[in-house]
């Protein structure tokens, strides 16, 4: 048994394995191609956006020519003048169209692209959308942000030592010789449809100010008053750890003195699940858990307060609240999207289950006699209505399989797979008896209660299941016969025509010749007229089965309507035969005889 849990469990670990590895192979596929698909559309609309550049330059200069010819023919007339000017007009307009189509885009591309944000020390300033060159958004503003937190580390940086040099396609946000950042038209485009120089200005305000507030608050001063307050936090932690102990230790006592009156057990029906002594046990371990978690809590917490306090370890404090913050996140929202997914399941559970109970109520109603259907016999009811149900459950089961949490999943197929594989090779002597009980139960070969033979047991039938079906002898012994023995055997039934026609018991003797026949019959009838259990309504008969050498065979015929008195009736019936041929004088025995016609009498009897 314990290396077939091994194997067992070593299939489980690799189906798991297997699982997770294609999940985090689908995984990490879906995310490339989601990537490479975001750099597609980023390339193409980069391309539409240089033919938008060479469209604007090539209308640009057509303004300006136009622009030229209308002051050179302000003499010549208006005609001319006014048609150079509604080309002018036409010139603006495609301008305004192609501005307008690049907006639309960059919304429709900001629905699948969230960007990435630029958080020195955890803080968001502004968020990069494109790539810039063969650099991607997130390289970018990786760079970016290291590169602000160097100007917070430099003792030589000031206001207007950052500054804006305009290049070739990018406007550069400059420190001395070092790049912070720079700006091109597509990350105008997305930012509203601001140009890069209004774009580069506001940048430069932020990286200023922010850097400005947190040099101030490295100074001298708030770095003590931060120390001051660290000190402060650790004195409220340790009170609240002292107050939380105090509390719960006493908690503890108040149980200990009142486990008389609070503690009694715990009882479900006659069964005692925990006794007194147990259950004031198990309270006060379960409150010093409880305490040691508030203290862990409270410790937990005070870590990422202290760490905030201080730019170079902001983000340990973000790490330790996203340890915690993250994970609940996350099950908070798989549980508020599996919310409608839960409420579909708990809809076809609650229609299931009223449907069960309407099956049931028509079952009842045939099994008491008080619905008839023709041809639908009323022991038929409750085993139909079992089948039934658990028709109607796999139904429901088959329904609700895909809204429950990970039913697609690679693992959850593999683990079903399995189970069903291991249910079909280990069970097929269960299914056979399981088909075997069907059969049987739409047979009707017997019912509960009933006398039967099934090959060399005899008894009464005390218990019919779906796979096996027990007889008690008159010994009191419990046997139990598998279904598919009973449905590949024969089985004989003493009760089914009991009431209706009556049980024939029979017994036979054998008797000389010596004995008139009619004299034996009587004799053999008067003794089962008088035995407890025969039902005398109907006479009783006697055949005479054979006549051999020295003796003939007689068999009495009687019938009963309680078959399950059977031992005792053939007993009683066997002793008031003795009784009745002792009376008359009549041996019961079976002569031999050797003859020699020696003018000796003969056996033959005298008529009367």
């Amino acid at each position: 048994m314990k290396y077939v849990f091994l194997v067992f469990l070593s299939i489980i670990v690799s189906l798991n394995l297997v699982g997770q590895q294609s999940l985090d192979s689908a995984t990490m596929d879906s995310v490339q191609r989601r990537i490479e698909s975001l750099n597609q559309q980023l390339s193409t609309y980069e391309r539409l956006l240089l033919s938008n550049r060479q469209k604007r330059k090539q209308d640009s200069l057509a303004r300006v020519d136009l622009m030229k010819r209308i002051q050179l023919l302000q003499e010549s007339g208006e005609v001319n003048q006014a048609s150079l000017k509604e080309q002018i007009k036409e010139i603006e307009r495609r301008d305004s169209i192609r501005n307008a189509e690049q907006k639309n885009r960059v919304l429709k591309l900001k629905e699948s692209n969230k960007g990435f944000s630029v958080t020195p020390y955890g803080d968001s300033l502004f968020t990069i959308y494109t790539k810039l060159g063969p650099v991607m958004a997130e390289a970018r503003a990786a760079n970016v942000t290291e590169k602000i937190e160097l100007l917070i580390r430099d003792d030589y940086f000031y206001s207007d030592s950052l500054y804006i040099e305009e290049q070739e396609g990018t406007i550069d946000l400059m420190y001395q010789n070092l790049i912070v950042t720079s700006i091109s038209d597509w990350d105008a485009l997305w930012i509203d449809g601001e140009s890069k120089e209004s774009l580069a200005l506001a940048y430069k305000e932020r990286i200023v100010s922010f850097v400005t507030s947190e040099r101030n608050r490295s100074t001298v001063k708030n770095i003590a008053a931060r120390i001051g307050l660290v000190f402060l936090i650790i004195g409220v932690a340790i009170l609240i750890i002292y107050f939380l102990n105090r509390l719960f230790t006493g908690l503890q006592g108040w149980m200990v003195i009142n486990k008389k009156k609070y503690f009694t057990g715990i009882k479900v029906r006659n069964y005692e699940f925990l006794p007194p002594e147990r259950q004031l046990d198990a309270s006060v371990r379960t409150v010093g858990i409880l305490k040691w978690a508030f203290f862990a809590v409270v410790l937990y917490f005070s870590l990422p307060v202290i760490f905030g306090l201080f730019p170079f370890t902001k983000n340990w404090a973000e790490t330790l609240m996203g340890w915690v913050l993250s994970p609940a996140k996350n099950i908070f929202m798989s549980f508020w999207n599996y919310l409608p997914n839960a409420f579909t399941i708990a809809v076809i559970y609650v229609i299931t289950k009223y449907l069960i109970r309407f099956l049931k109520f028509i079952s009842s109603e045939i099994e008491s006699s008080r619905l008839k259907i023709i041809g639908f016999h009323e022991d038929w009811a409750m085993p139909t209505y079992n089948i039934v149900k658990f028709l109607v459950y796999a139904f429901m089961f088959v329904v609700i399989f895909p809204y429950l949490p990970g039913s697609d999943s690679d693992i959850f197929k593999g683990v079903s797979v399995f189970l069903g594989i291991l249910f079909s090779l280990g069970s097929s002597s269960a299914i056979a008896n399981a088909v075997a009980g069907l059969v049987i139960t739409y047979m009707r070969p017997f019912r509960l209660g009933d006398r039967v033979k099934i090959g060399e047991i005899t008894g009464q039938v005390v218990e019919k299941t779906l796979l096996v079906t027990r007889v008690r002898t008159t010994k009191n012994e419990d046997i139990t016969v598998p279904n598919s023995a009973i449905l590949t055997g024969h089985t004989v039934n003493y009760t089914s025509s009991s009431k209706q026609l009556g049980l024939i018991l029979h017994t036979s003797v054998t008797i000389g010749y010596d004995v008139p026949w009619r004299k034996v019959h009587e004799l053999l009838v008067e003794a089962a007229v008088a035995t407890e259990g025969v039902n005398i309504s109907k006479e009783p008969f006697v055949l005479q089965t054979s006549l051999d050498d020295w003796y003939v065979a007689y068999q009495l015929n009687a019938f009963t309507d309680v078959p399950e008195q059977m031992p005792r009736i053939y007993s009683d019936l066997h002793a008031n035969i003795q009784d009745k041929f002792n009376e008359a004088g009549v041996e019961i025995m079976s002569p031999h005889y050797r003859a020699v016609r020696d003018g000796n009498q003969s056996t033959i009897p005298k008529i009367k």
